[in-house]
């Protein structure tokens, strides 16, 4: 009975997820007329609740259901962060969907599966549970992005999301199809074993390895798999969207670590190479196609392309300071998304979507607080100093430096360079255009221009001690190297 108990115990926060994704799930089909916002507030509580029950478990480490849950403190950290973001997600939506009909229910108890599935991803000790948690987010996303059934491009959105996501899944589990015919084991710590008599000659081994990377670079919205992360950026709702920036990205770093740094990573010098590949292109794709967008949607959507490109340096260089600076990269990455689609959501309003730069012309005049806000985004985007964005550029370049790989370090300088144009157009258009005559007044939103406050600033302060933030990024790696 014990260690029965101390299995469930170990999986308590998901076991919380999902049980107050049902409750909410229930309380919206009953109560919603006399309550419409309580599948809101039974969200926030769920990840409160989360939290805390993530907190309680810190210190604890083990695996449970025969070794296909991991709890580490990677998983920890990783889920701490996903509930961050949703909760900023919650906050920051609430009179978008309301001005569009879409404060309803089901949104709430999607975001809740997306984050299970998430959290289930972080801690996946076996393959099957991997795809199970990587499926339930996939679903959940997908049905988040065609939700706004009067509009077409939501639901066109929808639909390209649901094909190429369903045939990056594919090549997903037929590379994990691979690797069990490779090793005969599901779990990940009896591949990496079963990996070590395996050379990197072996056409089977660099295949397996080509359709995982090939799904995850697809997740994390790589070039060139990033065919549909413009569209779908653009045609969601700006609320989904928001979304679809930020949790679902920890998810795909978390493949990482667990299918090739747990799982392969005796075999790194196979995917090291795929990853050279990846980073070069998507840096190259993001920052030279961002620049021709009009879009603003669709700028942040090619800008993602090429953070990512930042992303999979650190990962390149496959050592544990490379990790940690590419996990800290993906989380600040985070931090800025939700703030960027954030400042959309404040200045977007009933009948008026704020997509276009040129909506944010003359943003200075009008709400100069708003202005200093986005200018603190861009320049965290762009890597300007003393932002946190150029301490995790820096970080990644120093990993990979190390590694020995200065020439990719010197392509992503250049190309650094070159991405940092975009942003400051937005900057420009802020504060040395004007206003447009028929520009809508700006809706008042104070609780989520508080938070947007708040998140706009931490870019800043962790620019400026970007220490605590990194080391906590190392205790969640030590574990796994």
């Amino acid at each position: 009975m014990t260690d029965i108990t101390a299995h469930w115990t170990l999986a308590l926060p998901e076991i919380w997820v999902l049980s107050m994704a049902c409750v909410t799930l229930l309380a919206d089909l009953f109560f919603a007329e006399k309550l419409r916002d309580i599948a809101a507030v039974l969200t926030g509580l769920t990840l409160l609740g989360a939290a805390v029950l993530t907190f309680m478990l810190m210190g604890q480490q083990g695996t449970a259901f025969a070794g296909m849950f991991i709890a580490d403190p990677f998983a920890n950290v990783i889920n701490l962060f996903s509930y961050l973001a949703v909760f900023l997600v919650v906050i920051y939506s609430g009179r978008y969907l309301r001005e569009r009909g879409l404060y309803r229910g089901e949104v709430f108890v999607l975001l809740l599966f997306a984050l299970l599935g998430v959290m289930i991803m972080a801690s996946g000790g076996n393959l099957l549970t991997i795809y199970l948690g990587l499926e339930l987010l996939a679903l959940s996303q997908y049905a988040l992005v065609a939700m706004y059934r009067d509009s077409l491009m939501a639901t066109e959105a929808g639909l390209k999301y649901f094909v190429l996501g369903a045939l990056a899944s594919g090549l997903l589990l037929y590379g994990m199809s691979l690797l069990y015919g490779l090793t005969g084991s599901l779990d990940v710590r009896d591949i990496a074993a079963g990996l070590v008599n395996v050379t990197g000659a072996n056409l089977v081994l660099v295949f397996a390895m080509v359709f995982i990377t090939a799904g995850i670079a697809f997740k994390l919205g790589a070039a060139p798999f990033h065919m549909w992360l413009p569209d779908v950026y653009q045609g969601a709702p700006t609320a989904i969207t928001l979304f679809l920036a930020s949790a679902p990205k920890l998810g795909a770093f978390a493949l990482i670590i667990r299918l090739l740094v747990d799982g392969s990573y005796g075999v790194m010098a196979v995917w090291q190479q795929i990853f050279i590949v990846l980073a070069i292109a998507s840096l190259v794709v993001g920052n030279v196609i961002a620049i021709a967008q009009g879009n603003i949607k669709r700028m942040l959507a090619y800008s993602t392309v090429g953070h990512v490109g930042f992303l999979a340096l650190g990962v390149l260089a496959g050592t544990l300071n490379g990790l940690a600076s590419a996990l800290f990269y993906t989380v600040v990455y985070v931090l800025m998304s939700l703030a960027g689609f954030g400042m959309i959501l404040l200045l977007t309003r009933a009948g008026f979507e704020a997509e276009r730069i040129d909506d944010f012309k003359g943003l200075a005049q009008r709400k100069p607080w708003y202005a200093a806000m986005m200018l603190i985004i861009m320049f965290s985007m762009a890597g300007v100093p003393p932002t946190v964005g150029f301490y995790a550029k820096l970080a990644v370049f120093q990993a990979v430096i190390a590694a020995g790989y200065v020439w990719v370090a010197v392509i992503g300088v250049l190309l650094a360079v070159i991405g940092a144009f975009y942003y400051l157009r937005v900057i420009k258009v802020m504060y040395f255009d004007a206003p447009d005559d028929a520009a809508p007044e700006i809706a008042r939103d104070n609780m989520a221009a508080a938070f947007m406050s708040v998140n706009s600033v931490a870019l800043l302060i962790l620019g400026i001690l970007p220490g605590p933030l990194m080391a906590f990024c190392i205790y969640a790696l030590q574990g796994v190297i």
